[in-house]
This record gives C-alpha cells, structure tokens and sequence, in this order.
C-alpha cells in the first residue's frame, strides 16, 4: 500500500504535467483539470483500490506461516504461504500497472519544455522501478524460504533507492551547486545562464 500510495503520487503528478500544458493551448478547456483536488482524487482512487484488495484478501484468505519438507528432506523451511496466489500476483499486477501508466505519460510528455518539465526524471525512476521489479518475478519463483524474503527486500530497497536518486539527485545538485538555476527568473527564462560557453572565439 505504501508502494502504491508513493507511485500514484508520481502518477498524478506526472498527469498534471501534463495537463498543464495541454491547458496553455488555444481553446483548451483543461486548465479546470490541472487543480490540487483533480491530484488529489487520482492519488486517493488508486490508493482505495489497493486498500480494499488487501482488505479483501486478508479477510478471505489471509496468508499464514507453513512448513516446508519437500524442497529439502534433511531441512525443515518455514516459508509464507501467501493463502491466495491470485491476490498476491493481482496486488502486485496493479502496482506494476501504475508504474506502467506513469512511464507511459511520462515518456510521452519528455519532450516539453525544460524549464517546467520533470516528466525526464519521472520517465528514468519508474524505468528503474519496473526494471528492478521485473527482474524480481524470476528470482522469487526460482528462491525458496528465507531467499525468498531476501529478494523481496533487495527488490524494495533497490525499487525505492531508484525512485529516490532519479527524482531527487537532479533537484539536490542544482540545489547545491547551481544554485543560480533555483529561481523563478531563470524558469521564467528572464535571465541567461551566467556560465555561458561559446565555442567560437
């Protein structure tokens, strides 16, 4: 659910980018759609969702603790049995969906104007996201008991360290070394790079 709730954030965000410059166009009606109650409703939608399947799932067939003696006779494995396959690979299905939307609108919108446009940073976290989580499908299914969690958590923190550097690592070295490109004159394009290279003398 946090998972969730961090990647449709980046989702309605990623939206309102674009929503805002669709809304500068002529005769736009989209500029109704690019308020904080419009992110708000998309973050709390796919949230909900989320909420209720777990619900669903811990209500119906919650998963519980099992012991293993079959993968290795001489060792006894307490794994987790997930008590329904389905609801796990649905809840994991609907993550990989919003992070699946958010690189789509993301990579869609990349190419608007710098100043204004974080769709790249977005486009490269989730790129990141999908990539270490689609490589965390064949190593769960070929891992068993305590490996088994051991990649989940690998999957998590490289997922969410992913997510943290692409975002953020840009914002924090303009922050602190570019400082300069911190303002609203320089987004507004009113004031020139005071680093200018020119490569004709």
């Amino acid at each position: 659910m946090v998972f969730v709730l961090c990647v449709s954030c980046i989702l309605a965000k990623t939206i309102m980018v674009l929503f805002a410059f669709m809304a500068i166009k002529p005769r736009s009606n989209m500029k109704k759609w690019t308020n904080a109650r419009v992110s708000l409703i998309i973050i709390s939608a796919c949230f909900m969702f989320q909420f209720i399947l777990c619900i669903s799932w811990l209500c119906h067939r919650p998963p519980f603790m099992e012991y293993n003696i079959h993968t290795n006779p001489e060792l006894i494995i307490v794994e987790c049995n997930e008590g329904s396959p389905i609801a796990f690979w649905i809840m994991l299905g609907y993550l990989f969906l919003l992070a699946t939307i958010s690189f789509i609108v993301a990579f869609l919108v990349r190419r608007l104007p710098d100043s204004f446009n974080e769709a790249q940073f977005i486009t490269f976290s989730m790129l990141a996201f999908l990539c270490v989580w689609v490589a965390y499908i064949p190593a769960s299914l070929s891992s068993q008991g305590k490996y088994t969690v051991a990649m989940e958590i690998f999957a998590i923190m490289a997922s969410s360290w992913a997510i943290l550097i692409c975002m953020f690592l840009p914002k924090c070295f303009i922050i602190l070394f570019r400082p300069y490109r911190n303002s609203k004159d320089y987004v507004m394009n009113r004031k020139r790079d005071p680093v200018v290279k020119s490569s004709r003398m």
